[in-house]
């Protein structure tokens, strides 16, 4: 049998390939099943929406500088952040844990206080779950299910030409943030001490990374200016997978204005001392929990009157395809990580 490495084929054709014998579904009732932020299931008169979250010990953190009650919550925006790309409302919640011998039972009530915390503050019951063993330190999933109207509910899918693209919050915090938290391990490294003495000097990088939000504002925002998303995804892997995706799902291209990328001041200061370009940090970093979506034209005011929105750039045919806009006019082919094999992270755009 030949055997294929998955870096050859790149995250976004590996996952692709795996889930292409499930795309095509005689099952009426599944209004989105594989494709997109979150399932949706027609229950017959009302949409329920299903999305999940997965994170793991040393792939998705670090618990050298990451605390318990922050993991807890983080795993719970995560999943909460999926039905938002819909334009849902989650209401329910399962959680799954896999523990190693080395977490105590003070740990792992730590990180329940976390998902405690993140329960209430997004209105969602935790409904079920499991706890297991784990031979590979601590493994978490979350399940979110909530609902969306009919007329509300905003795919991958349904961005048109013309249509505006929009972004909420910024980009490339949660990516510096981390950074910097890697900085600090590297320091500590070997000098007997367990964790980094932070100060408040990067609080809000380090809030972006170890406690983001996910978005529910915006929606509420959004439905309250009766703006309906054409389509939407929430931005987790960077600016520059979300935008591919979208484009892919839609069948269309984008231009995005590379001087109307938000990217928040600490963001710019870190950057500089630590020679990164915050571009790069913002089309590649991930973990921002922000959502990226296009919406008519004819909503341009409205959508530059709402704070915490701001419009990057707009859809173009499918054949145009995906670019950044330089200030000179210049356009740079996007390009992402996950879409790539063989490539570095720091690899957000290259020359057409």
């Amino acid at each position: 049998m030949n055997r294929t490495e998955i870096s050859e084929l790149g995250k976004v054709a590996f996952v692709e390939r795996l889930t292409e014998p499930f795309t095509t579904n005689e099952n009426t009732r599944i209004r989105q099943g594989i494709g997109d932020d979150a399932a949706v299931i027609d229950r017959g008169g009302w949409l329920e929406v299903v999305g999940e979250a997965t994170l793991l010990e040393g792939i998705d953190f670090d618990l050298t500088y990451t605390p318990l009650e922050h993991l807890g919550y983080k795993l719970v925006a995560a999943a909460v952040s999926n039905i938002c790309a819909m334009n849902g409302r989650a209401e329910y919640l399962t959680v799954s844990v896999g523990l190693s011998a080395r977490f105590s039972v003070e740990d792992a009530t730590a990180l329940y206080d976390g998902i405690k915390r993140a329960t209430e503050a997004y209105g969602v019951a935790l409904i079920g779950g499991n706890t297991s063993a784990s031979l590979t330190g601590l493994n978490l999933m979350a399940t979110a299910i909530g609902t969306v109207a009919e007329e509300e509910l905003t795919l991958r899918s349904g961005a048109k030409t013309t249509d505006l693209l929009c972004v909420t919050g910024n980009l490339g915090a949660a990516y510096m943030g981390l950074q910097l938290l890697e900085r600090e391990k590297r320091v500590l490294k070997g000098n007997g001490v367990s964790r980094p003495e932070l100060t408040k000097e990067h609080a809000y990088l380090l809030g972006r990374q170890l406690k983001p939000e996910a978005r529910v504002d915006i929606v509420q925002e959004l439905r309250e200016a009766k703006i309906r998303p054409t389509a939407m995804i929430d931005v987790t892997r960077g600016l520059a997978s979300a935008a591919l995706h979208l484009c892919r799902r839609s069948e269309v291209g984008v231009r995005i204005y590379l001087n109307r990328i938000p990217i928040a001041s600490d963001t710019f200061r870190l950057a500089e001392e630590m020679h990164i370009d915050p571009v790069v940090a913002a089309l590649n970093g991930g973990d921002d929990f922000e959502l990226l979506f296009t919406a008519p034209l004819d909503k341009h005011q409205e959508l530059l009157a709402m704070p915490g929105v701001d419009v990057i750039g707009h859809v173009v045919a499918a054949e145009e395809g995906a670019a950044l806009v330089t200030p000179d006019g210049g356009e740079i082919r996007i390009q992402a990580p996950d879409w790539t094999a063989h490539r570095a992270a720091e690899g957000a755009a290259s020359e057409e």
